[in-house]
């Protein structure tokens, strides 16, 4: 029996305790934890004290209640995948990408029209509203299991300029980049990477498991006077993957009002 003596409601005290059996190595990685009537008699509490210990550790990830098996200890095992976030360019001027624009598809690309929220029509310098093509992809790495949603947001306004986008608003995101180019624009890119929790739908997608949070990147792809053209969403589970940046030195951007 291992007594309890710590403050804060008694399910937290027996979270606290299994976490640090957890910890220390007692309750391995991937093995079953006691039955709660094991639980039960170990720490001297009801069975929805333990119900709602496990309820805890379960919503910070420690554990996974397996349904008719029981709960296992969660084992960290790493990010599955690096996934580069460079756009490399042959000597022909053809775009390569690496990471998840490598990766099979699982269905086919799903596009349809839509319009700016508050968060894509800030970054893509849009009015709330404007119109939009969308594009959005299922991923998976065959080499480990990973999976990704990718989502293009390509606007009207650029999509009248660019004609063949607006025919192919499902092109991969290279071709993307070599119409844009052809269009005249020099392309330069910037990317913001958040994690937070997932909602249902991603976390179906991605085949989550509890209390794991998606790394949600976007890249806005730019042209011409530092105009917003093109916005991509990746989704990814933050269990799954590491980005991987490629970083060169530039010349610091003229303030305003210095020559």
């Amino acid at each position: 029996m291992t007594e309890i003596q710590r403050p804060g409601a008694l399910y937290q005290q027996v979270a606290a305790a299994i976490r640090e059996a957890i910890l220390s190595g007692e309750f391995a990685p991937e093995s079953l934890l006691p039955s709660e009537a094991q639980l039960m008699a170990r720490y001297q509490v009801s069975r929805p004290t333990v119900r709602n210990a496990i309820a805890a550790l379960r919503a910070e990830g420690l554990i996974d209640v397996r349904h008719g098996k029981g709960s296992f200890v969660r084992a960290d095992h790493g990010p599955a995948t690096d996934i580069s976030r460079y756009v490399g360019k042959t000597p022909a001027g053809h775009f390569t990408l690496y990471g998840v624009a490598a990766w099979q598809q699982t269905e086919e690309p799903t596009t349809y029209r839509t319009h700016a929220t508050e968060a894509t029509a800030h970054q893509l310098e849009l009015k709330l509203e404007d119109a939009l093509f969308g594009c959005d992809r299922l991923l998976a790495d065959p080499a480990t299991g990973a999976r990704a949603m990718h989502r293009t947001l390509i606007p009207f306004i650029i999509a009248n300029t660019v004609p063949a986008l607006a025919d192919a608003p499902d092109a991969e995101p290279a071709t993307v980049y070599a119409l844009l180019t052809k269009a005249g624009h020099e392309l330069w890119w910037s990317e913001t990477v958040r994690a937070r929790m997932p909602l249902p739908d991603e976390r179906t997608a991605l085949r989550l498991p509890d209390a794991t949070p998606v790394l949600h990147v976007s890249r806005v792809t730019c042209g011409n006077d530092s105009d917003a053209l093109v916005l991509e969403e990746l989704r990814i589970g933050a269990d799954r993957a590491a980005l991987g940046y490629r970083i060169t030195a530039e010349e610091e951007p003229a303030r305003p009002g210095k020559a």
